[in-house]
């Protein structure tokens, strides 16, 4: 059972906010709830859930603004933007407004429960925080921000659940198709080639010398490997 673990749902949908909170709480989260814009962004403030679902489109003061403030209020803690728009430069826009991930509508439950339960194992196994160290890097996966050397780096959405995934799976061999499958999901007709392509430019960003990868790994006829000695 989780708890421990605090969900606020932010979500002007009475039918979509209940079917999620009542799943949710099944699951053993401790579930608050918020019907509109209007508020929502002190609310999380004095709340400070572990994860925020949080609807784009709402009544009085739009997701995008409320990921926004609270960001410049402090509040580090995952952001999961739930939203109809579904095109990539939606989700560049959520990216630059500070959400830690997405999911797009209409979702399933079921795949929103392993989402939830995906960030849950990662701030768990990091002491309940959302920074990791390896090398000369620190992540920060909530805000999908790397800190290397004195210098911000920031992360796509992808390349942040794709090292997300690596650091759960530190020194094990992933496939491709597994890695797809945890990054883009199930349904998903993204090919290898823009896998690989988005390794590549991880590798310029955590790497020392990119084309000689002593972390992101490529295991030649299987996928990849992220080794931390």
């Amino acid at each position: 059972m989780k708890t421990d673990v605090k969900i606020v749902i932010v979500e002007d949908d009475d039918n979509l906010r209940f079917l999620v909170a009542h799943r949710l709480k099944s699951e053993g989260y401790h579930v608050l709830e918020c019907a509109a814009g209007t508020g929502a962004e002190d609310f999380i403030i004095d709340e400070k859930p572990d994860i925020v679902l949080l609807d784009w489109m709402l009544p009085g003061k739009q997701g995008s603004e409320i990921c926004s403030a609270i960001r410049k209020r402090g509040f580090e803690n995952t952001v999961i933007m739930m939203t109809a728009k579904a095109q990539d430069v939606d989700k560049i826009d959520a990216y630059n407004f500070g959400v830690s991930d997405y999911v797009t509508k209409p979702f399933n439950m079921d795949v929103l429960v392993a989402l939830l339960g995906n960030k849950v194992k990662f701030f768990e196994g990091n002491g309940r925080t959302d920074i990791s160290r390896f090398g000369k890097v620190e992540h920060h996966a909530n805000i999908h921000t790397l800190f290397k050397d004195g210098d911000r780096i920031e992360l796509t959405i992808l390349e942040n659940r794709i090292l997300v995934y690596f650091l759960q799976n530190l020194n094990k061999v992933v496939s491709r198709d597994e890695l797809m499958n945890a990054v883009w999901g199930y349904e998903t007709d993204v090919n290898t080639r823009t896998l690989d392509m988005h390794i590549v430019r991880l590798r310029k960003k955590i790497e020392d010398n990119p084309d000689v990868p002593t972390l992101l790994q490529t295991v030649r006829g299987v996928g990849y490997k992220f080794v931390i000695a």
